[in-house]
Parts: structure tokens; sequence; C-alpha cells
């Protein structure tokens, strides 16, 4: 018997409502990292100890996407994503707001608990909407996280500029993000997705076990790129300025024409993955993002440098969603949708290892060695990805029945 197929309509309305839900999270998110010298000041936080409130966050953001592997067997992921997303969006303004460094740092917790169970929740719809759609469109997901990115960003360049308090920059962004976190949840796509794929609904707790080694692969290509990730975020100014003899000025650019590049990658990555198929794509991105490390590392100038950036950003963006995708696929061939939201959530830590890695390798290498030297090394690590290339060829998603998706050409 062949499984319902979920109406267009719905499937169009649930992609858009997912994609804004992305951007929202870009936007909060860039609004937190592009003030954290602020918020030091505004709580006293030394240079000794803000190390420790940085690592919380997405220490505790691994513990939410664990949480959330659990939760999602009994409660749908979409329920997920609309309970935390304007709880992190909350969670925002109270770190612009409290009034002493342990209220600041509970509101962090509290946001890195959140946010993790939001990217895993999040991811796992996106998973679950390129099934149904039968095509890729992951990469589209993340653009517009990287589009909320950089009006977050935006947002944050502005209230620097005209020195608002980070409770005048945050609360009138939260006033608008949470309400549309809240709306846009109403047409989330996740409802009754076993029946519409054809199986069976599964008792709780009666997952089949995932092999975490046949996932080993993918972890590591997604700790790879995020500690690209956070190089380029962490140390882009920095480098543009101390090694390459920029202006302070020019220092600010790398990142954000970055932000800009990963935007456009995405943009179009999706229409790469379905002309060339997600191995040459994946192939193309670490070529690419390795070529930007050399050219930054090699550079000659400040302008060289940011070339080398740039490159960085047109590699380095379809890795993440690519992972994200390869790993759902498979879990779904193995054992089903269940599988698949885990196999996510699992993924998802790996995303933080990346973060919390990567910053660290490259002060304590550039400080020990050098700041050029150091750039080669996330280079090798994105080159690594070349070797596990091949798991992001998973054979497309089927029906219950045995048959291959068919292309739904009835939505857009």
């Amino acid at each position: 018997m062949t499984a319902p197929r979920v109406p267009g309509a719905q499937l169009r309305h649930g992609r858009a409502a997912l994609a804004l839900s992305f951007f929202i999270q870009g936007a909060v998110f860039a609004l937190l990292v592009t003030r954290i010298p602020a918020i030091q000041d505004r709580y006293g936080i030394s240079d000794g100890l803000l190390p420790a409130f940085l690592a919380a966050v997405p220490v505790l953001a691994g513990v939410g996407s664990v949480v959330t592997e659990r939760l999602v067997r009994r409660v749908r992921p979409s329920l997920v994503l609309r309970a935390v997303q304007p709880v992190v969006c909350l969670a925002l303004a109270v770190v612009g707001s409290v009034g002493s460094m342990a209220q600041a740092a509970v509101a962090l917790a509290v946001f890195g608990l959140t946010v993790g169970a939001l990217d895993a929740s999040m991811n796992m719809l996106g998973v679950s909407l390129q099934r149904a759609y039968g095509r890729s469109i992951m990469l589209g997901f993340h653009a517009a996280y990287s589009l909320g990115g950089i009006v977050g960003a935006s947002l944050a360049w502005a209230g620097a500029h005209w020195k608002l308090s980070l409770a005048l920059l945050y609360g009138p962004a939260v006033a608008v993000l949470a309400p549309l976190a809240l709306l846009v949840g109403r047409w989330f796509v996740d409802r009754g997705r076993r029946a519409q794929e054809g199986r069976e609904e599964a008792p709780a707790g009666a997952v089949a076990p995932l092999a975490m080694r046949l996932l080993l692969p993918l972890c590591l290509v997604m700790a790879f790129a995020y500690i690209g990730d956070s190089t380029v975020s962490n140390w882009s100014a920095k480098y543009l300025q101390d090694v390459l003899g920029s202006s302070e000025q020019l220092a600010t650019l790398p990142y954000n024409v970055y932000m800009v590049t990963t935007l456009l990658g995405r943009a179009v990555g999706d229409l790469g993955v379905r002309r060339f198929g997600a191995v040459a794509v994946v192939r193309a991105g670490a070529v690419v993002a390795a070529g930007g490390f050399a050219v930054v590392a090699a550079a000659p100038g400040p302008w060289a440098g940011m070339a080398g950036f740039t490159l960085l950003g047109l590699g380095l963006c379809v890795l993440v969603p690519q992972t994200f995708a390869a790993a759902g696929r498979y879990a779904y061939e193995k054992h089903g949708p269940e599988a698949a939201d885990m196999a996510v959530a699992r993924l998802n830590i790996f995303n933080y290892v990346g973060f919390l890695i990567g910053s660290p390798l490259v002060g304590a290498l550039g400080d020990a060695w050098s700041y050029r030297g150091a750039m080669l090394v996330p280079m090798a690590l994105v080159l690594v990805t070349l070797l596990y290339a091949r798991s992001f060829g998973a054979p497309e998603a089927r029906y219950g029945d045995g048959h291959e998706r068919p292309r739904t050409a009835d939505v857009g």
C-alpha cells in the first residue's frame, strides 16, 4: 500500500516556517556572540573568568542536544522547537537586563541548554522536510540562518555605534523575535510522519539501536567544519590586524565578508547538490575551504587575507548542512524516522565540540609557534573531509513499501 503524501501547500508552509525559525536563531545567536565584550564589561567578568563563561554555553548546549535525543522519542521535534525557541529569545533579553554576574550566568546557562535543544530539533525538522520533498533543500535552511546572523550582527553593530545598553538592544529585538517564533511554529510539518512514510508507530523507547561508530565519519566532519568556523569568528580580526598589519577598521571586515559568502554559498548550494550530488559538493567545499586557509596563511597583506576568508565562507558553508542531511538519510534507511532524529541529535553535539576546540587550538598554536602556521591546522582538518566524502552519498530515503520516493514537483 502506498503511503499518503503530505499536501504540497502544507509542505511549502512548513518549509517557509522552518526557514524563519533558522533565521530567528541566526539573529539571536549573533546578537549574543557579537556583544560578548559589552556583556563582560556590564557584569565585571574578568578576562580569566570569561573563557569559563564562553565554554559553558556550548557544553550545556551539548547536554541539551542529548536530552532532546531522548525527548523526541515521546514528543514530536516540532513541539520541542516551538517550546524552546521563545525561551532562547527570552534568555537573551535576560542576559542583557539582569543586575548581577550570577544572574547573567544563570541566564546564559538557560540559553545554552535550550539552544542545544533548538539546534537539534530544528535540524531534525529540516532533514524530515528534505525527505518529504525528495530533493536537497537543507542548505536553504542554513542560508536563512546565515541571513539571520548578518541581521543580528548588524543590529549589534548599530547598538555599539549608538552606545545602546544591552537591555535597550536586546529588548526590542526579542519583542519581535519571540512572538514570531511562537507564530511560525503553527506551520511546522512533522505530524504523523511515520504514517505518512508508511511506517508503523513504534512504542516509546522501542527505537532500534544506532551504532555510533557508523556515524563517526560524519561526526568528525562536523567537528572539523566548526573548528574552521570558530577560527574565522574568533581569530580573523586579530589575524588581519596583528599578522597582516591592517587597520583596526579593516580588521572588522573579514567576518562580515565570511558571513556574506556563507549566505551566498548556501543560497545556491541546494542547486549544486541536485545537479552534481552531495559527494561532489562536499569535496568541492572542502577543497575551496582548505584553499582559503592556505591563502590566509600565505597572505602578504590584508587584502590577500580578505580573499582567503572569502574563500573560506564559500567552502565551509556546505559542509554542516550536508552532514546533517547525510546522517539523517543514513539512519532513516537503517531504522526509520526515529533513528534519523537520534542521528541528528548526536551529530549536533560535535557542532559544539568543534566550537570548543577551534578557538583555543588556534590560540595555543599561535602563541607557541605562529599564527600563520596555526592556520594550517584547520586547513589540514578540513582536507580530512575528503577521506569521508563517500559517507555523504547514502541512497535516497524510501517509503515503507521499498520504492524510491518520487520527486515532488508540486512543492516549491
